[in-house]
C-alpha cells in the first residue's frame, strides 16, 4: 500500500468561506469540550480517598468509564440534537476532530509529547474528510460534501492508478488548501545499497559538508526577516484587540511566518534533490534533535530545521531510488578518516581537523562527513579500507587503494585537493 499526499490551491466563494470557517470553530468546540472531560475525569481521580482536593474538582461517581474516543464519539448524536450549528457540520468531520484529541493522548504517552491543550480562537485552522465514495476531483473543480464544488489549482495531475481517500482543508494566511490523501496498491520494494556513495555532516557555521569536500551555505531564513517581524508585533501590540487594524497586522504577521516555512522548505528540497544526483546510496547522522533545541544555539538549530531537512532527505532518496540510512554520530568530529585516530574533542571555534598521527587536514565538517560514509558503509556490508595506516610506533603509511569513492591522498595534503 503506497500512500501520497498533494496540496492544491483551492478557491471557495463568500458563502463557502464562511461556512468552512463556522465548520473549524465548531470543531474547535468539540475539541474543548471532549479535553475538558478528559481533565475533569482524570482530575476526580488524583483526590485520595481520605482527603479533599484543595482545589473544586467536579465530582464524578467511581464507576463512570473514562471517555474516551468511541465513548465520546457516541455522545456525539444527542450532543447534535441539543446544538443545532453542529448539525450544519458533516458528521464524520466532527468525529475526525475527536480522533484528533486521541491522538495527541497517544502521542503524549507514546512519544513523549506535552499534555494536550486547550486551542483558542483561530488555532483550528483545518478540517478532514475521512472518506469518499467516489473522487471529489472533476476536471478543475472539487466538490466536498455539504459545501459545494469550487475551483481547484491542479498544478500537476493525479498519478494514475491512486485513488483520493482523505481530503484536508487548511486555511493558510496566503488562502485556502486542499490536501489530498492518494492511495494505491502498489508494493515498492525498498531500496537497497548500490552505487557510489556520500555521507554528510549538517551544522550551523554551513548548513551541511559533503565527504567529497562540498559546503552548503546556511541561509538565514528567520534572521533574515526578524526585524521585519519584530516591527510588526510592536505594531499589533498598539492596536486594539479584535479590530479591523489588529486583524490586518496579524495577517501580515502569519505571512510573513508562511513565507519563511515555504522558503525553508524549497531549499531543503532543493538541497535534497542535488545530494541524491549521481550516487546510490546516503548517509546522515543519527541526531539528537530535542538536546540540540534547548541550548543556547536554540535558535539557529531551530531555523535550520535539521530535523525536517533530513525527513524530507529521506523522502527524496525513496523517491529516487536512493538508499538512506543513519549512523552512530558520536564522535565523527574527534576521528580521523584517513587512520581512524581519535583526535580528541574540538572546540566549535576549531573548524579545521588537523591529525597528530597522520598529518592529514581538512576542514572539520568535511572530515566528520567522510567518518559518516565510512561508518555508514560498514553498516551496510561494504569492506572500508583507511587509506592510511598507523601502526603502534606512529609511523603512518599510505594505502594503495581508496573504497567508496574518496580519492587518494598524500600525507598532510587535504582529500579535497587531491
Amino acid at each position: 500500500m503506497l500512500s501520497l499526499t498533494y496540496s492544491y490551491r483551492i478557491y471557495p466563494d463568500a458563502v463557502q468561506e464562511a461556512r468552512m470557517l463556522a465548520w473549524m470553530e465548531s470543531c474547535r468546540k468539540v475539541y474543548n469540550y471532549a479535553l475538558r472531560e478528559r481533565k475533569d475525569w482524570i482530575a476526580s481521580r488524583k483526590c485520595a480517598v481520605n482527603a479533599c482536593s484543595i482545589r473544586s474538582e467536579y465530582i464524578i461517581p467511581a464507576d463512570t468509564p473514562y471517555p474516551d474516543y468511541y465513548k465520546q464519539q457516541n455522545a456525539l448524536t444527542p450532543v447534535k440534537k441539543e446544538n443545532p450549528e453542529l448539525q450544519d457540520v458533516q458528521s464524520q468531520v466532527l468525529q475526525d476532530a475527536l480522533k484528533r484529541l486521541d491522538r495527541a493522548f497517544k502521542f503524549m504517552i507514546g512519544r513523549g509529547f506535552g499534555f494536550p491543550r486547550f486551542k483558542k480562537f483561530g488555532q483550528y485552522r483545518s478540517f478532514v474528510f475521512p472518506q469518499f465514495k467516489s473522487n471529489p476531483v472533476t476536471g478543475f473543480q472539487i466538490k466536498l460534501p455539504k459545501i459545494g464544488a469550487m475551483p481547484i489549482n491542479l498544478h500537476r495531475p493525479v498519478p494514475d492508478g491512486f485513488v483520493v481517500k482523505q481530503v484536508r482543508v487548511v486555511s493558510k494566511a496566503s488562502g485556502w488548501y486542499a490536501q489530498l490523501i492518494l492511495e494505491s496498491g502498489v508494493s515498492v520494494p525498498d531500496v537497497m545499497p548500490n552505487g557510489n556513495s556520500i555521507g554528510i555532516d549538517v551544522g550551523l557555521e554551513k548548513f551541511l559538508a559533503v565527504c567529497d569536500g562540498r559546503l552548503v551555505e546556511r541561509p538565514q531564513f528567520f534572521n533574515s526577516l526578524q526585524r521585519e517581524l519584530k516591527w510588526l508585533q510592536r505594531k499589533l501590540k498598539n492596536k486594539t484587540k479584535g479590530s479591523a487594524n489588529y486583524r490586518k497586522v496579524q495577517h501580515k504577521i502569519r505571512r510573513l511566518h508562511e513565507r519563511i516555512s515555504d522558503t525553508r522548505k524549497q531549499f531543503h528540497y532543493l538541497t535534497a534533490h542535488s545530494l541524491c544526483n549521481g550516487v546510490g546510496m546516503v548517509f546522515a547522522e543519527d541526531l539528537n534533535l530535542k538536546a540540540t533545541s534547548r541550548g543556547m544555539l536554540a535558535k539557529h538549530c531551530l531555523d535550520t530545521a535539521w530535523g525536517s531537512f533530513l525527513e524530507i532527505l529521506s523522502w527524496v532518496c525513496w523517491k529516487r531510488g536512493v538508499y538512506f540510512a543513519k549512523v552512530n554520530p558520536n564522535g565523527t568530529s574527534q576521528t580521523c578518516p584517513q587512520c581512524g585516530t581519535h583526535t580528541g574533542k574540538k572546540k566549535l571555534c576549531e573548524r579545521v581537523h588537523v591529525c597528530h598521527e597522520c598529518g592529514y587536514t581538512t576542514d572539520r565538517d568535511v572530515a566528520a562527513a567522510m567518518v559518516v560514509e565510512q561508518r555508514g558503509l560498514a553498516a551496510v556490508g561494504h569492506t572500508v579500507k583507511l587509506p592510511v595506516e598507523v601502526s603502534s610506533s606512529g609511523d603512518a603509511s599510505l594505502g594503495t587503494t581508496r573504497e567508496a569513492g574518496k580519492p587518494n591522498c598524500k600525507i598532510g595534503k587535504p582529500a579535497l585537493y587531491s
